[in-house]
Formats: C-alpha cells, structure tokens, sequence
C-alpha cells in the first residue's frame, strides 16, 4: 500500500468516527461530528449543540436552530484553546463541509486539511478554505 493509499485508509477511518461521535448531539434536524488528528493521533472531538451548561435542545418548536448553537468544528477548536494543545499542522474531519464562520475559526488554529462527508448548503466555507490554500477532501462513505 503506498502512501496516497495509506492517507485514504486513515481519513475513511477517521471520518467513520466522526459519524459516529456526531450521534452525541442532541440537534434533530442534523447531527453533525468533528475531530481534529494530529500525527495520527485524535487531539480533540466536538459535535454540534448547545453551550456547556445550557438545555439540549437545539432547535425551536417551528424546527428552526436556535442561534447559540455551537457547530461541531467550533466545538472541537474550542476544546484546544482550553487544553493547552496545538491544532497547528492539523486535520479536521467532519460529517458536514464547514460553513463560514467555521472556515475563519480553522484558518485562525492553524490547521492544514479539511476532510468532509456531506456538502453543507452553502459553498462559501469550502472556498474560504481553498482561498486560504487549506486542503480540502471530500469523502463519500455511502459509497464505500
């Protein structure tokens, strides 16, 4: 298996574990995961919900997100600052393509790929990223 092989193998595996940590959030509408690998190594997790503290419920009776939801990528990155830890040179998988917001909070830790499992509804986090030369994979796990 050479190296191209080996790297597809670790973000499969990675990435199956962040759909699976993404069934912790308490959200109905889309349960969202993230964990943050550095030297193969899981350096933090997040999963889309309420602040620490607050009730979990995520959405209002008329199915909308309340706006203090946090986002699994805001969560994970978070979980870093308090740790001590470094996300620099990073990878970031999550089950959902990261939004705008989300896309300035992973320029400013410092990490250096994306690698994703579901086109979130709007592009413009995807490009941010590019823009920022940040790698950006897509991964299909229905098709695996």
């Amino acid at each position: 298996m050479d190296k191209i092989e080996k790297q597809k193998a670790l973000d499969m595996r990675y990435m199956r574990m962040a759909e699976i940590w993404s069934e912790n959030s308490y959200c109905v509408r889309r349960k969202v995961g993230a964990l943050i690998v550095k030297d193969k190594m899981i350096i933090s997790d997040g999963y889309n919900g309420t602040p620490s503290g607050f009730e979990n419920v995520c959405e209002y009776e008329d199915n909308t997100t309340k706006p203090y939801v946090l986002h699994a990528e805001a969560n994970a990155i978070t979980k870093i600052a308090c740790s001590g830890n470094s996300s620099k040179d990073a990878t970031l998988y999550v089950t959902a393509s990261p939004c705008i917001e989300c896309a300035k909070l992973i320029i400013q830790s410092g990490i250096k790929r994306v690698v994703y499992s579901e086109l979130y509804r709007l592009r413009d986090g995807l490009d941010l990223l590019e823009r920022a030369g940040i790698e950006v994979v897509y991964i299909n796990l229905k098709e695996q």
